[in-house]
């Protein structure tokens, strides 16, 4: 059933997922300084969450989730090429996170939407973009830019650029899902789990080309921050998102993506003490607007 309105129910649900979101950034930065390297920790995220997705589409399928993934029903060779995006980004996403503090790194992220913006204009139909989106898009990326320019030298300019990397990589990804007819027609769980599972090849192979270790040897600290992020994170959350974008309008849950960076900002100063100078605040109104501007 569809609800014309947000309830409160969902308007809980969507602030906790923000929530769940913006920290993530936070744990993998804790994480990466608990012994964890960022190609391995990406890695253990989906080897972690591909089982449950496993389990989770046999008990909502009633058959064996393999057998589901490689039905015939022409959803399978763009299900790889989004698991190459999704193992892309958070390649670029940890190697950022790595050179840059996790305040910025959420802020940089969730440029994701206008990468999207503008692929959606190109390739899906009905999807063009209009003067006040437009508009958005100059807000956004002059925040972006304000963002960037209160670097702290090379080495943070380094890091930004790989998360804006990977912002590029989550948003043309989301292209590809919107304008492949086969994804449009399976659920979304089926999406995700191409994504997550078919990261894990790709994933394991660049952890050997770098010479990271699969297992590391990481604090408890450690390990539980990578079941937040795998369980928390790409099960639990995103399932939720599904969940939710089934049965309410899309653009009004789309609003609060804002919300996200506040957390992720807000998480990083009161969790592990990251300073929050002015320009980042500057900027991440400034792409808070853009996002608001974009996504009506």
């Amino acid at each position: 059933m569809l609800h014309r309105r947000l309830d409160r129910r969902a308007g809980l649900l969507m602030v906790t997922l923000c929530a769940v979101w913006g920290i993530q950034q936070v744990a993998s930065k804790v994480a990466l300084g608990q012994g964890v390297p960022p190609i391995t920790q990406a890695l253990l995220r989906s080897l972690i969450a591909g089982p449950l997705l496993l389990i989770w589409l046999t008990v909502r399928g009633g058959r064996p989730a393999l057998a589901a993934l490689v039905a015939r029903d022409g959803s399978l060779r763009p299900g790889l090429l989004i698991a190459a995006g999704f193992a892309l980004e958070f390649i670029l996403l940890f190697e950022g996170v790595l050179r840059t503090p996790a305040s910025r790194s959420v802020v940089l992220l969730y440029t994701a939407a206008f990468f999207t913006a503008v692929g959606t204009h190109f390739l899906v139909p009905g999807e063009r973009l209009r003067p006040l989106n437009v508009l958005g898009f100059v807000l956004a990326f002059a925040g972006v830019a304000i963002t960037i320019g209160g670097g702290q030298g090379a080495a943070s300019l380094s890091g930004d650029l790989l998360v804006l990397g990977a912002a590029a990589a989550w948003g043309l990804t989301t292209v590809a899902v919107k304008a492949s007819p086969a994804l449009a027609r399976v659920s979304a769980e089926k999406v995700l789990a191409y994504q997550v599972l078919g990261a894990i090849p790709i994933l394991l192979v660049v952890t050997l080309l770098t010479g990271e270790p699969i297992i590391p040897t990481a604090s408890p600290l450690a390990w539980l921050l990578l079941l937040y992020q795998a369980a928390g994170v790409t099960f639990a959350s995103y399932l939720t998102w599904f969940w939710l974008i089934a049965r309410y309008p899309a653009g009004r849950l789309a609003a609060f993506g804002f919300l996200t960076p506040i957390f992720g900002v807000l998480a990083a100063a009161t969790l592990i003490g990251e300073p929050i100078p002015p320009s980042l605040m500057l900027g991440l109104v400034g792409v808070g607007i853009g996002l608001t501007l974009v996504n009506r």
